[in-house]
């Protein structure tokens, strides 16, 4: 039987949308993936979003975000950390720092998913799921 990791399928996705030049990737929705989703945007990785519901899962359509003259995207690397074979935890003490603070780590915690620097401040650790940079 194979198991798949949806939210590696996510950043995958993304990935391949942005090597592509795409402007909107559709990604097959769950709650995980819209929180991720939701702090992306906060952060200004993506420009926008928006969840349907279509079918019994619905899906998120992600608008990438490109710079106006160098059509460099927003998101440089998106690596997925904590995989199903081998689960990644931080506590508030080792908490990661992605480019010395110039990226963030996704952290799915019990105050929800929330960004590394939003962690420390809340002294709350949690499962590590990917660094955006």
């Amino acid at each position: 039987m194979m198991n798949t990791d949806p939210i590696a399928d996510y950043l995958t996705r993304v990935r391949n949308a942005i090597k592509a030049n795409h402007r909107v990737v559709e990604i097959p929705a769950s709650n995980l993936k819209k929180e991720i989703t939701k702090v992306l945007f906060d952060k200004g990785y993506i420009a926008n979003y928006k969840f349907e519901e279509n079918g019994p899962q619905g899906t998120i359509k992600v608008a990438l975000k490109y710079h106006p003259i160098t059509k460099i995207s927003a998101i440089r690397s998106i690596d997925r950390i904590s995989r199903p074979g081998y689960r990644r935890y931080a506590g508030t003490s080792n908490m990661p720092r992605v480019l010395n603070g110039l990226g963030i780590a996704i952290l799915s915690t019990s105050h929800g998913v929330m960004t590394d620097k939003e962690a420390r401040q809340q002294n709350v650790g949690g499962e590590v799921l990917c660094y955006v940079y």
